[in-house]
């Protein structure tokens, strides 16, 4: 610490001897300043003791001006130096600075004020050397919490030992790491207690920041934490999207059929999934602006280890059957949270790769449901035909259904709408004319010009599979 008034005071060599009524308190003197001007308000910060020997102090009302301007920049005190100009303290600048509150001490003609500034200059370079030395301390104590295995977590225990209060890191809307209210029972989300929210940088739209709880003193410390997170909070995005990258290609192999077997157990097991144990596929689908971020997003809390992947622009995770449910609606949660448009699909939980993709297509089939959270079903004969990528059907639903959109953008028909609702209620027009609100004859008016643009009647069993097929590949893709 920078040196107190009441101890510069107490320094023998110096022979400073106090006087008047005003105490001396232990802030430490930010620095010394030697001043003979009438004013010196001007060019004082705060916090100095100032020294003078009143040689411009002739008069009681000079006196008395030169102590107000000086207790009004925030000075600490200040020594008036006998001998020269003045043979002792005048009364009127004693009188003025008592009355102020302001501390006065009295500098002998033996001590060189050159001699008060070496020893304030002294301590607050000591003190601003055990600051950097303690700064280093904390830099390499921080780095070997986050490198040596500890992770975030560790981190942020250390910093909050360090700071003395708590901290937490959340990202996305969600804790990542927390100390554990460590110096209180309340946390950040408790309105009793005040917390001081730091954003850290990620390179992502992720909300990233880092709360600490108040009272709280801006330290250096904390900005190289900062940089840590932000460093750590980058690179493991980077990691996450890269191994997502890895993992959705070998999970489109095995979905497309074209590994299977031994080759496809021991890749899958290589990373992360064991097959020999029922494993069940969570689908999470974004709005198409939002895709982006499924490469590189976190998950929540407990499933933070799972195996993930990125495939066809869904967030796929492998989780053991039992998991599959719990995950999918904390999964909702979190991206909902987050501000995601998200909808969230699982399928049943199986065995070997060939379960895997069966439970990947269930998984995707139940996100055409579209609720937030999406139970699997039983698996139809048309999602089997969309998983395969060797039959063109989304130039299939193009051919079939692209002249009526057209038509529909153009007059409003609503000719897909009438479509879509005649092949749900199986092919009846009475109930399509009561869903509807339309006169029979409309309906039947509409389905006649489905046949003139298309080529296909949806009233012909094998033209109705046709459109059916088409209908549900442009749903689904």
């Amino acid at each position: 610490m920078a040196i107190t008034l009441p101890a510069l005071l107490a320094t023998p060599a110096l022979k400073l001897q106090r006087v008047g009524t005003s105490e001396a308190t232990d802030v430490p003197v930010q620095w010394v300043a030697v001043t003979e001007l009438e004013d010196p308000k001007p060019f004082l910060s705060g916090g100095e003791v100032v020294l003078t020997t009143g040689l411009r102090q002739k008069s009681a009302t000079s006196q008395r001006n030169f102590v107000r301007h000086v207790h009004a920049s925030g000075a600490l005190a200040i020594g008036f130096a006998t001998g020269l100009s003045h043979e002792r303290v005048p009364a009127a600048f004693l009188d003025q600075a008592d009355e102020l509150g302001l501390p006065v001490f009295r500098v002998p003609y033996e001590t060189p004020f050159i001699a008060i500034g070496k020893i304030v200059a002294d301590s607050l370079s000591a003190e601003h050397y055990a600051r950097l030395e303690n700064l280093l301390k904390g830099h390499q104590t921080l780095a070997n919490a986050l490198l040596g295995g500890g992770g975030l977590p560790q981190l942020l225990r250390e910093l909050a030992a360090m700071l003395a209060t708590d901290v937490e890191l959340s990202q996305y809307g969600t804790q990542l790491a927390e100390t554990g209210s460590r110096f209180s029972s309340s946390s950040p989300g408790d309105e009793g207690r005040a917390w001081h929210r730091i954003p850290v940088a990620t390179g992502l739209k992720d909300r990233c920041t880092l709360a600490i709880a108040e009272p709280y003193r801006r330290d250096a410390i904390t900005d190289y934490a900062q940089t840590l997170i932000s460093v750590e909070l980058s690179n493991q995005a980077r990691r996450r999207g890269s191994e997502r990258a890895v993992v959705g290609q070998l999970l489109q192999d095995v979905v497309r059929g074209t590994l299977a077997g031994g080759e496809a157990a021991a890749r899958l097991g290589s990373a992360g999934i064991d097959i020999a144990r029922k494993q069940c596929v969570v689908l999470a689908d974004v709005a198409t602006g939002q895709r982006r971020a499924l490469r590189t997003l976190p998950l929540p809390g407990k499933y933070d280890d799972v195996v993930t992947a990125v495939l066809e622009d869904r967030l796929v995770i492998v989780v053991p059957a039992s998991d599959g449910e719990s995950l999918s609606r904390a999964l909702s949660t979190y991206l909902h949270g987050a501000g995601f448009t998200a909808r969230v699909g699982f399928g049943g939980g199986y065995a070997q790769a060939s379960g895997l993709r069966w439970s990947y297509f269930e998984a995707r089939e139940s996100l055409t449901r579209g609720q937030q959270v999406n139970r699997p079903d039983r698996l139809s004969l048309t999602s089997l035909l969309m998983a395969s990528e060797d039959v063109p059907l989304a130039d299939l639903a193009a051919e079939a259904l692209d002249p009526l959109v057209a038509f529909d953008e153009r007059h409003g028909a609503e000719l897909m709408l009438t479509l879509e609702k005649y092949l749900a209620h199986n092919g009846s027009v009475a109930a399509v004319a009561d869903v509807l609100q339309l006169h029979r004859n409309t309906v039947r008016y509409r389905l006649q010009q489905i046949v003139d643009l298309t080529g296909y009647d949806p009233a012909v069993t094998a033209d109705r599979v046709h459109l059916y097929l088409a209908m549900n590949v442009r749903g689904l893709r």
